[in-house]
């Protein structure tokens, strides 16, 4: 075969490819599309797909039918999906666990997130709040906390919501940052942290500030600062952790995004990404997203890939250093 033969039929090959794929995506979804929650019913990442999965499912016409498939750290629900065919019906809804922190907690995982799937949008972030039990611990900013733990090494308690979790590791992450020890203590969930914080078990801790905004207005916690590099509109007058000398950069977020297994059509990811684009755009939905602490976000697909690289070094730098490993 002479090298323009061989030229034209890669040309023609490709062609296919891309008919084939038009194809798809024009006549995509023809049926339910299966969009997997990696945690329990009932949660926020639960409320969220149920929420914006029904506007999509409105604007394509065919059902999103979420399915919950909980279990090792979002780990079940993910291998689910990379395993699933790529043709667009099987969604996972994962977070900064399953593409991020994953791959350093556990020394092997039975699927890559990097390779295994492909990225359609990046689509919520939680604002994460540092609190205070003020009668418990005697601290009006993030520096006099930080004094305090140096001139008195783990004696202060720092409660989280399990180990590996982003508020585990936004705990660890502020002792490295603050080169201070904190005696860090689990519980199983952010709830049961939060109940321990309020009754004077433990004296701080990393939380969303969905979870704390009641307790903070009511005054039974106290919040010194926000794990995002700039003041919230939430929380008016908390300043960024980062402010403080020697924490610049500081910034822990719990966030979210849609994958598909890989190799799934491109056309197929563009069609999910600007349905999820369209659906977020109601007022209604963008209204019960920030009333759940929530803030929504949107990418394109390259861009979410590049945000899960970044975060995937971060934090495998803070596991690592911290040897966090829960296998």
């Amino acid at each position: 075969m002479s090298s323009r033969t061989a030229l034209l039929t890669a040309i023609l090959a490709l062609s296919a490819v891309i008919v084939v794929e038009n194809a798809a995506a024009q006549n995509y979804p023809a049926r339910p599309i299966h969009l997997i929650v990696p945690y329990p019913a009932g949660g926020g990442t639960d409320f969220f797909a149920r929420l914006v999965g029904q506007k999509m499912s409105e604007l394509v016409g065919q059902p999103i039918v979420v399915e919950n498939k909980p279990g090792a750290a979002t780990n079940l629900g993910a291998d689910f999906v990379a395993k699933a065919p790529p043709d667009g019906y099987t969604v996972l809804l994962g977070d900064v666990a399953t593409y991020a922190a994953n791959p350093s907690l556990y020394k092997k995982l039975p699927f890559d997130p990097a390779k295994d799937f492909a990225p359609v949008t990046l689509t919520a972030r939680f604002l994460t709040v540092l609190v205070t039990n003020p009668a418990k611990l005697k601290a009006n900013s993030v520096a006099e906390l930080i004094e305090q733990a140096k001139s008195q090494p783990g004696k202060i308690d720092i409660a989280h919501a399990g180990v590996g979790n982003p508020f585990h590791l936004a705990a660890v992450l502020f002792q490295q940052a603050a080169g201070i020890k904190l005696n860090e203590v689990p519980y199983r969930g952010a709830g049961p942290a939060v109940q321990g914080l309020l009754g004077g078990d433990v004296h701080m801790m990393f939380v969303d500030y969905a979870t704390a905004r009641s307790h903070i207005a009511a005054g039974s916690l106290k919040a010194l600062g926000v794990a995002a590099l700039t003041p919230r509109p939430e929380l008016p007058g908390v300043p960024p952790v980062a402010a403080v000398p020697g924490l610049a950069g500081f910034e822990a977020w719990p966030w979210q995004g849609f994958v598909v297994p890989a190799k799934t059509p491109d056309a197929v990811i563009v069609k999910l990404r600007d349905t999820y684009a369209a659906a977020v755009a109601d007022q209604v939905v963008r209204q019960k997203v920030s009333d759940a602490g929530a803030e929504l976000l949107q990418s394109s697909p390259e861009e979410m890939a590049d945000y899960m690289r970044k975060e995937t070094a971060k934090w495998a730098e803070v596991i690592g250093t911290a040897n966090i490993q829960l296998d």
